[in-house]
């Protein structure tokens, strides 16, 4: 199985590439700095190294990067810091996600080909109507006005909801969504459910991102896993929190 993953060099996209790694999975990467990459990526014969801007590619490159992959993994997100965040591309995760969309579809892959999105718990997955209370209503609108990474994360989610839908020819996607993430160097034990259990926030969980990343692979991996939750957008939380 051939992997692509964008945002690789993220805190969480490191750890999904080193978790698809573990599985002797062929694995691309799109990054701008490969120089700040792990030694031991640069010299894995599973993993290919490709240095460019995921939006900066034409059509015509993002096709042939993606004619081979199985699955497509997006851990893209804003840099924490005042240009990451009010800056440009201030549509990084939708735009991505749907370039890469557009790319697997233009191929016709003789078999559907996996996306899965790391999103968030402050999204909720419409198709399920997911209640929420009046106050975090108004904070979410608040970080709608003020923030625009959230309204990215949710736009982007929301194109794999209504454009690319449960019966795409050529895409089947799931989008999790962690709740607070934190660092840990080991997989823990972690649970998945269909929707948030707990307000995103006003009582917010928390997980490790190698635990999202472990998830993540084993979504890519396991065809009954995959199965189970294909075309939803599943929430993990770390069982110690």
């Amino acid at each position: 199985m051939t992997v692509l993953v964008v945002g690789a060099s993220g805190a969480t996209g490191s750890k999904l590439v080193e978790q698809l790694l573990v599985q002797n999975q062929k694995v691309k990467v799109i990054v701008r700095s490969p120089e700040k990459l792990p030694e031991s990526w640069k010299t894995n014969d599973n993993l290919q190294i490709i240095t460019a801007s995921v939006l900066d590619l034409s059509e015509a490159e993002m096709r042939t990067i993606v004619s081979d992959c199985d699955a497509v993994a997006s851990c893209l997100g804003h840099n924490l810091t005042f240009k990451g965040i009010y800056g440009q591309p201030r549509k990084l995760v939708t735009d991505a996600t749907r370039r890469l969309c557009d790319a697997i579809k233009a191929n016709h892959p003789q078999s559907t080909t996996k996306f899965v999105l790391m999103n968030t718990t402050g999204n909720r997955n419409r198709d399920l109507k997911e209640p929420i209370s009046f106050a975090q209503k108004c904070v979410i609108g608040l970080l709608r006005l003020l923030l625009p990474p959230h309204v990215d994360n949710e736009k982007a989610a929301d194109y794999l909801r209504t454009q690319i839908g449960q019966n795409d020819n050529y895409i089947e996607w799931a989008a999790v969504r962690p709740d607070g993430l934190i660092n840990e160097d080991t997989v823990t034990p972690y649970e998945i459910h269909p929707s948030p259990t707990r307000s995103a926030i006003f009582n917010a969980g928390k997980v490790s991102r190698i635990n999202v990343a472990h998830f993540m692979a084993s979504l890519i991996s396991d065809k009954n896993l995959w199965n189970k939750w294909k075309g939803q957008m599943p929430v993990i939380y770390g069982k110690n929190y």
